[in-house]
């Protein structure tokens, strides 16, 4: 017989609040058309994206998790103190260590939270929303925050016709909490690493130090560029649409509803013609609420599902207690999807 004490939490977990920030500066496509050949209306027809957020340099990885998860705070109507841990996805937080997860616990005014890292791409959100939920239910933590967070106009390439008008800046938060029933549902999730090199850092960072910088990829002016993320995009728009759609109908058997039973559909907001091919190929019911945050903020990675939560609550296009399908999918390959109630 095991001499350890059994864990005990909350019988459910449920996210109890929601807050997003998006930078002050809004960046249309004509900005981004000064660096390559196309055109408005060609950006528009290809990802629906209008404007996106770039940050300023006060408007940091840590000051936009910061600004984001005091409001996913008091939208749970909880104390910093009570926040038993805080996990960050990101990948453009530039320090290799220490975590920036430490930095905002500490700012936040936890009581000594755990704090970590994680790096899961546009699926990160997912990804920490499944970690919170096993540590409210195991115990380890009574409340639990969940950031999304990037500035992914560090990591562009405004040279690149394929990517530069796609990126986005900001911070979505959420609290997860205990809940009497189930709230958060069996998430369906995985990775496809033999497509790996389908989006990926053009550059890796030791490369920059340690390789021949004579093979380093330079701009018009001849300067050797700072890594970037590139993709190979029909093949993310056809794994995106084909198989993540899959993938969002295995959540919805996991959770046992069907789409008829969906009142939200909040997907990565990567492209509008994704989610569009996405809400045809799961022939969502014209009443589910479809998340297109993505024409004004871009595509913001982990902050993408959160702000675009945080923006349906706040025009009242979605409300307390629908029922939502969320799904992440990106850089990996990783993928992760479930239905949760939203706060």
């Amino acid at each position: 017989m095991s001499k350890i004490k059994p864990s005990k939490g909350a019988p459910y977990a449920r996210i109890l609040g929601v807050g997003g920030y998006r930078p002050t500066r809004v960046v249309p496509n004509e900005v981004i058309l000064e660096k390559i050949d196309s055109s408005d209306e060609w950006i528009r027809s290809r990802s629906g994206i209008e404007t996106r957020h770039w940050a300023g340099p006060e408007e940091t990885v840590a000051a936009m998790s910061i600004e984001a998860a005091g409001k996913a705070i008091a939208d749970a109507g909880i104390s910093a103190e009570q926040i038993g841990a805080v996990v960050v996805s990101t990948v453009s937080h530039f320090s290799q260590t220490p975590a920036v997860a430490t930095e905002i616990a500490d700012k936040l005014g936890t009581d000594k939270a755990a704090a970590f890292d994680i790096s899961a791409g546009c699926a990160g959100f997912g990804y920490g929303l499944t970690l919170a939920k096993g540590m409210v239910v195991e115990g380890s933590a009574e409340y639990v925050l969940v950031i999304g967070v990037e500035r992914l106009s560090d990591l562009t390439d405004l040279e690149d016709r394929a990517t530069a008008f796609l990126f986005g800046d900001g911070a979505g938060a959420v609290v997860v909490g205990p809940s009497k029933e189930p709230a958060i549902g069996p998430t369906v999730w995985g990775s496809e690493g033999d497509k790996s090199e389908t989006i990926k850092q053009t550059v890796p960072w030791d490369r920059l130090h340690f390789g021949d910088r004579s093979e380093l990829p330079v701009d018009s002016e001849g300067n050797v560029k700072f890594p970037a993320i590139t993709q190979e995009g029909q093949a993310v728009f056809r794994w995106a649409v084909f198989e993540m759609a899959k993938v969002a109908q295995q959540a919805l058997e996991a959770a046992g509803i069907s789409a008829d039973d969906l009142d939200v559909f909040i997907p990565h907001q990567a492209n509008v013609r994704i989610i569009d091919s996405m809400v045809k190929t799961l022939k969502l019911p014209e009443h589910v609420t479809v998340a297109r945050d993505v024409r004004t903020t871009g595509n913001t990675s982990a902050a993408s599902i959160p702000l675009a939560m945080e923006r349906l609550l706040a025009t009242g296009e979605a409300k307390s207690g629908d029922t939502a399908l969320v799904i992440g999918f990106g850089a990996g390959l990783v993928y992760a999807a479930t239905v949760v109630t939203l706060p």
